[in-house]
């Protein structure tokens, strides 16, 4: 049976260690009110009482209202601070000054909120001293679902090696609120935007996949075809070096 308090004490030390290296203050993530965000603020204000977690809604109906509650709850029951900074209006005029150099892609455009939050991010632990903590998980990792220099950017991450499947057990084992587990796993990066959807194959595959190496051969091509168009997001910038 996994001991799932000898790991959280595990990474409790790992979130310590790395505050105190860097002389941080605190640390600052995006309380997004979805699962992976849940269980990195929990590690973090488990290791640093000084942790503040930023919601950051930009522009979808879901980021006010579900995501918001969501993200509330979490910090309710486990006494994270929480803060509200609303992107919506920068996405708009942001928008707008881009659309007059060039027609924006729907993608450009949803990949905007993930770079606007962590701008607010690092702007808040730039002026307070603290570490951004990242809330990416390794089945998102290894098929490249995060938006570069985004949710991909952070100081460290208490959670990338854990699956999706892995996050839910451990969130489980915490008692968080049940509506984040029960939630379909969305970036709420545009109305009705779900991470599977737009995979094209769910978590219980990718994981299996990851765990065994088992899929069948469409989900294989698939988990195969999004982990090698992702490269690029997995390593530092390509430089030339003479």
């Amino acid at each position: 049976m996994r001991d799932y308090a000898f790991e959280i004490e595990r990474r409790v030390a790992f979130i310590r260690e790395i505050i105190q290296s860097a002389g941080a203050k605190g640390i600052v993530y995006g309380n997004s009110g979805g699962k992976d965000a849940a269980l990195a603020g929990i590690l973090c204000k488990m290791a640093c009482d000084d942790t503040v977690g930023l919601i950051l809604p930009c522009g979808t109906r879901q980021n006010y209202e579900s995501d918001r509650r969501d993200a509330e709850l979490v910090g309710d029951q486990f006494g994270i601070a929480t803060r509200i900074v609303d992107l919506s209006h920068v996405k708009s005029v942001f928008i707008q000054a881009v659309e007059g150099t060039a027609e924006l892609s729907d993608a450009a455009v949803a990949n905007i909120a993930p770079r606007l939050r962590m701008t607010a991010l690092y702007a808040v632990a730039a002026s307070e001293g603290r570490l951004v903590a990242g809330t990416s998980n390794r089945s998102e990792m290894y098929v490249g679902y995060s938006t570069k220099w985004g949710d991909s950017a952070y100081d460290f991450n208490p959670i990338a090696d854990l699956t999706v499947t892995e996050i839910y057990e451990f969130l489980r084992y915490l008692n968080a609120p049940a509506s984040i587990m029960e939630k379909a796993p969305s970036g709420g990066l545009f109305e009705g935007q779900t991470d599977e959807a737009e995979l094209g194959v769910s978590y219980r595959s990718i994981d299996e996949y990851l765990f065994t190496g088992a899929a069948n051969e469409a989900e294989r091509v698939i988990i195969e075809r999004h982990h090698r168009a992702s490269v690029h997001k997995r390593r530092m910038p390509t430089v030339f070096e003479g």
